[in-house]
């Protein structure tokens, strides 16, 4: 079957949020196919533990192509212990570069407590700017109010939260049904 003939799954945000010492990632359970709800209260947020160091992950996209990007960016930090942005610079350049890998459908917004970085299948690992990344089909609502609230009071969590109920609020492929990951702080 033709991938464009298919109406693909739809849905999730994934918001990074850095600030005071805490960064912390957040998703929404909410997975759609087309304009039916298919489950909403899916993982998107995941701790991974390379090497005894914690990294968290947010995926956007393809469930099972995520899970292959995640298994991919463990191995990087394993043979790279401590160095997020260089194990993704080596995620990203096989991904543009394999063939196999080239056809995943998945983005990635990652952080050790120190770098927050979003990692494509177009070959970037970008470190957002005012400390706030956000990806899926509803990352640019959460971004917007995240943007808006970051010089106020709110720790990263709560931004994170409020962010992610706002985009809930707007994007129909996203819900309230969080997943919060927190490192620091």
């Amino acid at each position: 079957m033709d991938r464009d003939q298919f109406p693909g799954w739809h849905g999730t945000t994934i918001i990074g949020v850095r600030k005071g010492g805490q960064v912390v990632v957040a998703g929404d359970g909410q997975v759609s196919l087309g304009q039916t709800v298919i489950k909403g209260t899916a993982r998107k947020v995941r701790r991974l533990s390379p090497g005894g160091r914690e990294v968290v992950a947010g995926f956007a996209g393809s469930t099972a192509d995520a899970f292959t990007l995640l298994e991919r960016l463990e191995k990087k930090l394993e043979a790279a212990p401590g160095q997020l942005a260089r194990a993704c610079v080596e995620l990203a350049k096989d991904w543009r570069t394999d063939k196999y890998l080239q056809k995943l459908e998945a983005m990635l917004i990652v952080t050790d407590g120190t770098d927050l970085l979003v990692v494509t299948g177009a070959g970037d690992v970008l470190e957002p700017e005012h400390d706030v990344a956000a990806i899926g089909s509803g990352g640019n609502y959460a971004l917007a109010a995240a943007r808006a609230l970051i010089d106020g009071d709110l720790d990263a969590e709560a931004i994170a939260r409020k962010a992610m109920a706002i985009a809930a609020e707007i994007c129909v492929y996203t819900n309230g049904n969080l997943t919060v990951e927190r490192i620091g702080g």
